[in-house]
């Protein structure tokens, strides 16, 4: 069977018109001879009746504790709504479909309420589904104990775990997760809108860029599909773009010969509301005071990113919601720490930068273009990051992005646009979708 999983998040199945754009996806994947799981997301979003934010509140408000395991019994219902609602607009449309929780799918999981991990999927249940002509709808971000006696979710972006684990599973030929954006782009478009719809992409470069600020896609759905070497694709709901598609080195370069070598930057992430702290030490004692420093703001839960470390210095980046922690446990052993906040880290991100000379020179010639000021640096063989000040958040953006020529076809390629040798396996195995085009901004908003 040629199976395909389509996953529709909250904002595709907000409403009936949002649900029938949902549905037309699944028929024409119908129509071309494809096998669809479906995996949904709960009703749109805080506010509308069926959401996991209503219902949270909705418990809520008769009392403020919510035990774990009542809460995921309670978050669950979203998605199962949304499962049985999306089923009925497959029927109206003459798809013969069925509706299943995640345990239901074949989603087995260890018993961590609120963030489960799953252990294994069973896709027979899924492929008798399918062998009967028929197309589940699975209610997504869920999964059932080894016992069967407990529903669990998956936390943030369960149901694009849901869908690549599904995807994984079923040897699916692509893994469809549809928003209501066009694709993974350059840079965010309400800081660049001139920022352009990437058409393929590597899975180390998207995971880079989720981390890096990136919220299209969850980065452990990334991960499974590129465990199992399962394509994605993000699509828009609402439009026949063929959305970026996600997958690995080699057939990213069959749609670009030498596409390493000529794209060193695939896009520019950010991530806003962040505290600088700073200390200054003797030489003495410096290793024992790294382990105690970094055991107490470990000990209290608080997450430690852009570190720069030396005997007489040390830097850091906290989240500026815990920086006061953070400083009242750096007192307590005794240190003084400076606080800068309201900072910003920004992140060029690219496969094609490993190796190759003058990324970081070109990434300070932007900034002090821009009148930006670099505070902190952290590099990986992927990604420059640079922390700035928040106020300078946007015109480092835009800098990076011109700079590097990502809002172009011809800068970002370094020439003329190239056409294919042939059209990628991955890219084609979706029926209706055609092989990417020729260069890294097509199809763009």
């Amino acid at each position: 069977m040629r199976t395909i999983v389509q996953k529709f998040g909250g904002t595709s199945l907000r409403g009936p018109q949002e649900r029938a754009a949902a549905a037309r996806h699944v028929v024409a994947a119908v129509q071309d001879g494809l096998k669809p799981v479906v995996v949904v997301s709960a009703m749109g979003r805080r506010g509308d009746p069926y959401a996991t934010d209503t219902l949270l509140e909705l418990a809520r408000g008769v009392h403020p504790r919510l035990a774990e395991r009542e809460q995921d019994l309670l978050m669950v219902c979203g998605e199962i709504i949304s499962a049985v609602v999306f089923v009925q607009e497959l029927r109206a449309r003459g798809i013969q479909s069925v509706a299943l929780t995640g345990g239901q799918a074949g989603i087995v999981t260890d018993g961590q309420f609120g963030d489960a991990r799953i252990l294994r999927v069973d896709p027979a249940p899924l492929r008798r589904l399918l062998e009967r002509g028929l197309v589940p709808v699975v209610a997504g971000f869920q999964g059932v104990t080894e016992d069967g006696r407990e529903f669990t979710t998956l936390g943030r972006g369960g149901s694009d775990t849901t869908a690549a684990a599904l995807g994984v599973a079923l040897r699916a030929e692509v893994v469809e997760i549809y928003t209501d954006v066009d694709g993974i782009k350059t840079a965010d478009p309400r800081l660049v809108p001139e920022a352009r719809t990437l058409s393929t992409a590597t899975y180390d470069e998207i995971v880079q860029m989720a981390h890096e600020g990136a919220r299209v896609v969850h980065p452990r759905a990334v991960e499974l599909a590129m465990r199992g070497n399962v394509p994605l694709r993000i699509r828009s709901t609402f439009s026949d773009d063929p959305g970026t598609l996600i997958t690995r080195h080699w057939e990213v370069d069959q749609v670009w010969p030498d596409l390493r070598q000529v794209r060193a930057v695939t896009g520019i992430t950010h991530i806003p509301g962040l505290t600088q702290i700073t200390l200054h030490t003797t030489a003495e004692d410096d290793q024992a005071l790294n382990v105690r420093l970094f055991r107490s703001l470990a000990d209290r839960g608080i997450s430690v990113d852009m570190i720069n470390v030396s005997p007489r210095r040390k830097s850091f980046v906290v989240r500026d919601e815990r920086a006061g922690e953070a400083r009242a446990a750096l007192e307590e052993l005794g240190l003084e720490p400076e606080l800068r906040p309201g900072c910003a880290k920004v992140t060029v991100v690219g496969a094609g930068m490993h190796g190759v000379p003058g990324v970081m020179a070109r990434v300070v010639e932007a900034l002090k273009a821009a009148g930006v000021s670099i505070l902190l640096t952290v590099d990986s063989h992927m990604t420059i990051s640079c922390l700035v000040d928040g106020d300078d958040l946007g015109r480092a953006v835009r800098a990076l992005h011109e700079h590097f020529g990502l809002g172009s076809v011809e800068p970002l390629l370094d020439g003329p646009e190239r056409a294919p040798r042939e059209q990628a396996p991955a890219a084609s195995r979706g029926g209706r979708d055609r092989a990417p085009g020729t260069a890294a901004g097509e199809g763009g908003a």
